[in-house]
């Protein structure tokens, strides 16, 4: 069963302006899938909406058939979507223990030592990780807040071709393992490689 639909979504910034075109797609729990395209061609925008950041111009977003215009852009947010950014929005003053901590429902240690931090890294202000920790514990706080929806826009756009690699690696645990439904951003063929389904946004339209 579907978690997430797209129904004929249109986005325009102004009327003659328009970015997304009747896009149609559906996601579910337990897959990885890439959205895939250049820069500037809407994906930053998509993932917006999808998120319940914005809403469509025209069309309707729907997670379990219910509107997520009805149901509350800010409940969705809170309840069901957790975000993964190219720059991490981690808080610079904390530890990636005290970042996960915000959204935990649970330990926050254990979770990040399966993605690769130590406890003595773990308890670092995270200004002093690499960009790959940093983004693990971004990654670790998206689980932590157990909503079922992932959104990372960018997420390996910061890092070396092998960190890379190991956090593509981590997004499809985090759906093959730990259920989650992960909707990535990119414009990576490497990352579109290891997607469940790739969906090419292009010309405004979405392609399979």
């Amino acid at each position: 069963m579907s978690i997430l639909k797209l129904s004929d979504v249109s986005y325009r910034y102004t009327e003659k302006t328009a970015v997304l075109y009747n896009l149609n797609a559906a996601f579910e729990c337990g897959r990885m899938y890439v959205i895939f395209g250049p820069s500037g061609c809407g994906k930053t925008t998509l993932l917006s909406l999808i998120g319940g950041l914005d809403s469509p111009t025209e069309g309707n977003i729907y997670f379990y058939d219910q509107d997520i215009a009805s149901y509350g852009l800010d409940k969705h947010r809170q309840n069901n979507i957790s975000f993964i950014f190219q720059n991490y929005n981690l808080i610079d003053y904390m530890t990636p223990e005290e970042n996960v901590l915000l959204t935990a429902k649970e330990a926050p240690l254990p979770l990040l030592e399966k993605l690769g931090l130590t406890k003595e890294e773990s308890k670092r202000n995270v200004l002093k990780l690499s960009g790959g920790q940093q983004q693990r514990t971004a990654i670790a706080r998206a689980l932590a807040s157990q909503n079922p929806i992932i959104l990372a826009d960018e997420p390996t756009g910061n890092l070396d071709e092998a960190s890379a690699k190991e956090i593509t690696g981590i997004f499809k645990d985090a759906a093959h393992h730990y259920g989650r439904c992960v909707i990535i951003v990119s414009h990576s063929m490497e990352t579109a490689k290891e997607a469940d389904m790739v969906y090419e946004l292009k010309g405004g339209r979405l392609c399979t």
